[in-house]
């Protein structure tokens, strides 16, 4: 399953999936009026993490998948980009400049254990788009550091034929 996000005029960010065996037709999983972004299943597939702006900002949420169910509120101050450990005892999330993660159980019912700050930094952060990945042993992240201000850009390079000119240098 393809989890995604699809922008419409009238509904704004929504929360799509692709099933990529049967029908392969994509299904709306959350289309509601507000923006909800950066969907992650669970690693046992019974679980959508996103980030919705329904209380005014953007927090964490978890879902059933495919559904129905109720809803739990994963970050409490804010937060968005969730990530799973792939244990799937754990969420990793950004609120800002900080790294959190949340102990989850989901076996049976879902629930939220204690939440706690890992660690603070400027880091690439794209509105609508995770920006961080974490080791399958969930001790270290990839992340883009953020030391100094971008410079901007002066020039662009577009590449046509991108596969041919591959195919030539690389038989």
């Amino acid at each position: 399953m393809l989890a995604f996000e699809e922008v419409s005029s009238s509904t704004g960010s929504d929360i799509w999936v692709l099933p990529m065996e049967g029908d392969r037709k994509p299904k709306p999983f959350l289309q509601t009026r507000f923006s909800e972004r950066t969907p992650k299943l669970s690693p046992d597939g019974r679980w959508m993490a996103y980030s919705s702006n329904e209380s005014g900002r953007f927090e964490v949420y978890v879902q059933p998948f495919p559904g129905p169910g109720g809803k739990w509120l994963v970050s409490g101050d804010g937060g968005g980009e969730p990530v799973w450990a792939r244990s799937g005892r754990e969420l990793f999330y950004r609120n800002g400049d900080k790294m959190m993660a949340v102990e989850v159980a989901t076996e049976g019912s879902f629930s939220v254990g204690k939440t706690q700050l890992l660690f603070e930094g400027v880091y690439l952060s794209l509105s609508g788009l995770t920006s961080f990945d974490v080791t399958p042993d969930g001790r270290r992240f990839v992340m883009i550091r953020h030391d100094e201000p971008a410079l901007p850009a002066t020039q662009l390079n577009v590449v046509l034929n991108w596969f041919e000119e591959l195919r030539r240098r690389r038989p």
